[in-house]
């Protein structure tokens, strides 16, 4: 319990650095595109979790768990587009990507967890 708790709290810091970073992006076209596009799959991450946490099955924790971990996995892809055209700077991008594999790795963990192929 105290683990969901702190990875919940993780997820939710991270969500707001990547607020942080999108907000200081360029205003032109390509970057707010991406910008867009980071913060659904960012914030989808942490909303799926959090409903993994009060889902009504095995089954239905298990789907949560995956949505999370598709949107991290999609998030990985803006975050290196935005860093490799240097919309945002390669430090910041790097230690949210650091971040996100994490909590990607975890969230995979977990997922092979519940279906019992761990």
């Amino acid at each position: 319990e105290k683990f969901k708790t702190e990875f919940k709290k993780r997820i939710y810091r991270w969500t707001l650095k990547l607020i942080k970073a999108i907000d200081r992006l360029p205003k032109d076209n390509s970057s707010q595109i991406m910008a867009k596009q980071v913060l659904r799959s960012g914030t989808s991450m942490g909303a799926n979790y959090i409903e993994a946490q009060v889902a009504s099955s095995k089954k239905d924790f298990a789907n949560f768990l995956h949505h999370s971990l598709k949107s991290a996995n999609e998030s990985k892809f803006w975050l290196a587009l935005l860093r490799d055209s240097k919309k945002l700077r390669q430090q910041e991008a790097n230690e949210l990507l650091i971040e996100l594999n994490e909590l990607a790795n975890i969230l995979g963990s977990s997922l092979l967890t519940v279906k019992g192929k761990r």
